[in-house]
């Protein structure tokens, strides 16, 4: 069911502008919008220049805020294609007061024409839509063409932490990342019922967990940076 349009979405988008980037795209193709870049200056929008982390995908914003609250020492990037979404976690974060966190209004396919090469420390997949159905395999954001974004926008030797409820996601992202030449470890079949700690929630794990329902976790990684 698609979420109704909340009240005042534009101006209350505008009143956390100072901590959210959008960009109201002419060229929709992804593929020819990424080449004329609007490198974002990073360095001045954050309060310190500190390793940088990016999670697609934020939601309404649990993990971005408790993350950035109990790791100062890290920048984070939370990125969500939904203003109906997005405003929630930015609220949140202006609410909490963390200089360290900022969010993107943007897709995946985009990421490229804001954030430099070989710019971002670790990434986050949390609770990615799986797109069950084959036909829309594409769409997911551990399909080979994701990948190869984030390849190129990760430093030598970061990682992907991925988390998800669903097993057919899950096995079809070991598949990828592999395939692309990640190495794994820390691979979780029931991240809760696991000896991992430090585990920050999101607000579909909260729900799905409280099912009993296993969350299936994974880190993956690049020894060396390779050419696609």
């Amino acid at each position: 069911m698609r979420m109704r349009k909340k009240k005042n979405l534009e101006e209350r988008l505008r009143e956390v502008s100072d901590i959210l980037y959008t960009d109201d795209l002419a060229d929709r193709n992804f593929n020819t919008a990424v080449i004329l870049k609007k490198y974002i200056d990073l360095d001045s929008w954050f309060e310190k220049k500190q390793p940088l982390y990016l999670e697609i995908g934020c939601g309404k914003g649990k993990f971005a805020c408790e993350f950035a609250a109990k790791n100062p020492d890290i920048n984070l990037l939370a990125v969500e294609k939904s203003g109906n979404v997005l405003v929630e976690a930015c609220e949140a974060a202006k609410k909490a007061n963390l200089p360290n966190l900022r969010f993107i209004k943007s897709s995946a396919e985009y990421l490229e024409k804001y954030l430099k090469e070989e710019s971002v420390d670790r990434l986050f997949l949390n609770f990615s839509c799986p797109f069950p159905k084959k036909a829309y395999a594409s769409h997911r954001l551990t399909h080979t063409k994701f990948l190869r974004i984030y390849k190129r926008l990760l430093k030598s030797g970061a990682e992907i932490h991925q988390k998800t409820d669903n097993m057919h996601f899950f096995e079809f992202s070991v598949e990828n990342l592999t395939a692309e030449g990640f190495a794994l470890k820390n691979v979780s079949l029931d991240l809760h019922n696991s000896d991992f700690e430090g585990n920050i929630e999101t607000e579909y794990e909260h729900r799905f967990a409280s099912l009993g329902q296993p969350i299936y976790r994974l880190e993956a990684y690049l020894q060396e940076k390779k050419d696609d």
